[in-house]
């Protein structure tokens, strides 16, 4: 925490600290050692309890309600995200007739298997603490299609979001008429995020990849700082069917003399990295010898982290999400953040550490081992391929001790939903199988069989839809008593974490 003066000299009112001393200060009346307590009391209670997630509703306005559907309605004919045309072509194109925005800031650019949203998150928060104008550009969304893009840490308006679609859609067709195909759902997306960054404008950007690395359509910019999450198997189709392979097209986003963030990788994928590297002259920082995680304990609301970043030790930070990946997202993201400002390279000293703890503090990431009721517990989590299962199952059994967990899963069907549920098996007590709305979801029935084999009959339960299917949950999870320590997580798509969440009540 800090205790400079906010805009115009006036104190912060968002500083605990600044906080404190005005109510101090207005308990005049009162012994002066019991307004001090008090202060302490209220203080702690506005720290207390992890951030709200910033997952926009719908827009209150009819009119602007509509124009964002139609929006939607005009995004929605376009290639969806996962069919593609491997190739930079269009989205260079769609920046060529925008004059190249993408070239008006410097950039952070995030690929890996797991991870790189809430490792974005991380990195966003830690340059806006240190007062940079950041953008955002992650995917999939997981409740509005204004979250992908995020202005000085909050997702764009929808009145905002859909002017920028205006502003560039004269350029969109421009660019569909000269080429074989149409631009893609999210080669759109991306011209607006980099449009809409040149415009803020924004210091930094921190740009997620949608799928690989070389052929991304984000991979028009030059990042000053390539950041590699864990590498896993997933979109095998595409990518490769090793990691090795999926790492080869991943290395795309390292740029002449960038700078690379390597999280711990599987063998074959490190050494494809360090060639890209070498190839490009890179200089490479590498999870768990330049930088890591020190220490970890669980706390309440999430963990507490001793990391060591390149530029020294950061004790006793704070971070209100659950699990060990967490805290190894964090120290890569850290590292990320210092990697920019030069720290390690060319500044040998660590960043303010009370900037960086404040900065964590404040890290929120929507649907990411997410509690969204109590009595019982529902926990919400994206994990949607074998590798994200296997955290998340780690960091529920760490987190929470539930007695007894129920699992609701929905599945898209170009997954590899056995492996998911295999590593899900060994915490669930039961299964409830389900689908979401969109078109790439597994019929329930199809999963139901994949359940059966995995589970055993008795332990799983089918019910298409996704209300049915948390009734039942929460049900089964309430068998033992009110005070009993039963749980449920949903799982298995962002796609089916966001409409459980809507249904719950958030956003």
């Amino acid at each position: 925490m800090s205790d400079d003066p906010g805009e115009n000299g006036q104190p912060d009112p968002s500083d605990p600290l600044d906080s404190f001393d005005e109510i101090i200060d207005a308990e005049t009346t009162r012994d002066p050692d019991l307004a001090v307590i008090e202060a302490g009391s209220r203080t702690l209670r506005t720290q207390g309890g992890p951030p709200e997630a910033d997952v926009p509703g719908r827009p209150e306005d009819p009119e602007t309600d509509a124009a964002l559907r139609a929006v939607e309605t005009e995004l929605a004919t376009r290639w969806g995200e996962t069919k593609l045309e491997p190739s930079v072509t269009r989205i260079a194109a769609l920046m060529d007739v925008l004059g190249d925005p993408q070239r008006s800031y410097p950039s952070i650019h995030i690929t890996g298997t797991n991870g790189k949203t809430s490792t974005a998150r991380m990195i966003e928060a830690l340059l806006g603490a240190f007062e940079l104008r950041t953008g955002r550009y992650t995917s999939p969304h997981v409740q509005s299609i204004t979250e992908r893009i995020s202005l000085d840490g909050a997702p764009m308006s929808a009145e905002r979001f859909i002017e920028t679609y205006q502003d560039v859609k004269p350029y969109v067709e421009m660019v569909d008429a000269q080429q074989e195909y149409r631009l893609s759902f999210f080669e759109v997306l991306t011209g607006m995020a980099y449009a809409a960054f040149a415009d803020a404008p924004v210091d930094v950007a921190v740009v997620e990849v949608g799928m690989g690395g070389s052929w991304d359509a984000t991979n028009v910019i030059d990042g000053d700082v390539a950041v590699v999450t864990p590498i896993d198997l997933d979109h095998t189709d595409r990518l490769g069917e090793t990691p090795g392979e999926i790492a080869t097209e991943k290395s795309g986003i390292v740029k002449q003399d960038a700078t690379v963030i390597l999280a711990q990788q599987p063998v074959d994928a490190a050494q494809v990295m360090l060639k890209k590297a070498v190839d490009v002259n890179a200089t490479v920082a590498r999870e768990g010898l330049e930088f890591g995680v020190v220490a970890r304990q669980v706390a309440v609301g999430g963990q507490l982290a001793t990391l060591r970043g390149l530029g020294g030790e950061y004790d006793e930070v704070y971070l209100p999400l659950h699990g060990a990946h967490q805290a190894h997202n964090a120290a890569v993201a850290l590292a990320a953040v210092e990697a920019f400002f030069g720290v390690g390279e060319q500044r040998p000293e660590r960043l303010d550490l009370d900037t960086v703890r404040k900065a964590f503090a404040a890290v929120a990431s929507p649907g990411r081992m997410e509690v969204v009721r109590r009595s019982p517990t529902v926990v919400l989590d994206a994990a949607h391929n074998p590798a994200g299962a296997r955290v998340t199952a780690e960091a529920v059994g760490e987190a929470f001790q539930f007695s007894r967990l129920i699992g609701v899963v929905g599945a898209s069907g170009d997954k590899n939903v056995r492996g998911l549920l295999e590593a899900f098996e060994p915490v669930f007590a039961e299964v409830v199988v389900t689908q979401n709305s969109s078109h790439r979801a597994m019929d329930a029935d199809e999963l139901a069989g994949v359940a059966v084999e995995v589970f055993g009959e008795d332990r799983v339960q089918v019910e298409p839809r996704l209300p049915d299917a948390l009734e039942a949950a929460i049900t089964l999870a309430e068998e033992e008593g009110e005070f009993s320590g039963g749980g449920v997580l949903v799982t298995g798509s962002v796609i089916t974490v966001g409409e459980a969440r809507l249904l719950l009540g958030k956003g």
